[in-house]
């Protein structure tokens, strides 16, 4: 059986789109997925009212406490895991991996991951330069415009090493499938 590591940084812009794609991942491949929350995280799945839909759906949700807690660095190191996940990633998030800042659970697994064999995908929400339409926990709809400095960031961590980027959940979901 794959083994899945899903990490979910504060972003609300696709997180239920990308849930949608994570679960499906699980359902169609029979992959473990375990899942590590950011505190940011958290309040934002609880703001889009899919906390409780995450936790259902997958066995084992763990809530950062520190970068090292829970512990997840060292098994993603070791090849434990088939795979590296981590959507939707915000912005702050794509910057410290781009500049190689491991102090949250998310940014230190990816980095510990990258220094083992085990592939990374991430899905920053802020790769495509322009007006993005997003719609807010409450269900309003708006834009946003994508700084420079945050295309620059996901540009750096695409040009990685053991990392793939997806340009959307759709995207995310099969090229998870691909390198299961």
């Amino acid at each position: 059986m794959a083994r899945v590591c899903w990490g979910i940084t504060g972003s609300g812009d696709h997180i239920e789109e990308t849930l949608d794609a994570m679960i499906t991942l699980q359902k169609e491949t029979d992959a473990r997925v375990d899942v590590i929350v950011s505190k940011a995280a958290e309040q934002v799945l609880r703001w889009y009212k899919i906390w409780d839909r995450l936790i259902e759906a997958f066995s084992k949700v763990k809530k950062e406490t520190n970068a090292n807690v829970p512990f997840v660095a060292g098994p993603l190191q070791l090849g434990r895991y088939d795979i590296l996940i981590v959507a939707p990633l915000t912005a702050n998030s794509t910057a410290k991996i781009a500049y190689g800042i491991a102090d949250t659970l998310v940014t230190n697994a990816v980095a510990q991951t990258l220094k083992g064999n085990t592939p990374v995908l991430l899905f920053p929400v802020d790769q495509v330069p322009g007006e993005i339409d997003t719609v807010a926990h409450d269900g309003t709809s708006f834009s946003i415009k994508t700084r420079q400095i945050d295309l620059e960031n996901a540009q750096r961590v695409r040009e990685m090493l053991g990392v793939t980027i997806a340009a959307s959940p759709q995207n995310l979901l099969e090229l998870a499938m691909a390198l299961l």
